[in-house]
């Protein structure tokens, strides 16, 4: 599982090959799991910074491999995270039902909280999850990290690529918080997962551009991170 690389250097790139490895799963699993990103609802909070974003939001608490889901609330970003929006309640709509159901789901968080638990010993999660769909056109190009390199003020953030179609860009880099570049890579193959450890790293996305201009870009992300 390389959970052991994750604890010693702060962050971990696992292969579509390897997750599936993981999660027992088979190629139409994942395009059913895919779906979900058409069902997407727009992001008010990036249209105020000119970006065309979808996304959902999803809250549960996670002990001893059980994830139980949680009345979604406001959105808040601790201080000393994400530098937009510190400390400003957010409100998105839930995950759809079919999303929330969606067997696939529950194997994810079981396979991160692993992860999660080989970077600290709690003894119980607050996991928060969001599907985000990125969009860029011969107008105006896509933003995945529009604060730029940042925390999310958690234990593990997490980034699975989901689709990516018509798209140059969107490059992840990891530096640790003296500044030194842990990883830089394109997530470009679906079923890829970058994982770091949020405590001592930050992360940011290139934005991302339209190969083809009469088409938009298209960039489907699942975060999910444990605090």
């Amino acid at each position: 599982m390389n959970a052991a690389l994750l604890a010693a250097t702060g962050v971990l790139l696992m292969p579509p090959a390897d997750l599936a490895r993981n999660l027992g799963v088979s190629d139409d699993v994942w395009a059913r799991f895919a779906a979900h990103w058409d069902e997407l609802a727009p992001d008010p909070y990036a249209a105020e910074l000119g970006m065309q974003r979808l996304r959902r939001y999803g809250h549960y608490t996670f002990r001893d491999g059980v994830a139980t889901p949680m009345p979604n609330g406001a959105f808040v970003q601790p201080q000393d995270s994400n530098p937009l929006y510190i400390e400003r309640d957010r409100h998105f709509e839930p995950l759809t039902d079919a999303f929330a159901g969606d067997p696939l789901l529950p194997e994810l968080l079981t396979l991160l909280g692993r992860f999660a638990t080989t970077l600290d010993d709690a003894a119980e999660w607050t996991v928060k999850v969001h599907p985000f769909r990125v969009l860029a056109s011969a107008n105006g190009e896509g933003r995945p990290t529009p604060e730029g390199l940042h925390r999310d003020g958690v234990t593990l953030v997490t980034s699975l690529l989901i689709a990516r179609r018509n798209a140059v860009g969107g490059e992840s880099t990891v530096f640790d918080l003296g500044g030194r570049q842990l990883l830089s890579t394109t997530l470009d193959e679906p079923g890829t997962l970058l994982l770091g450890d949020d405590r001592r790293t930050v992360h940011g996305v290139s934005p991302i551009r339209p190969v083809d201009d009469s088409t938009p870009a298209l960039r489907d992300v699942l975060v999910i991170t444990f605090a």
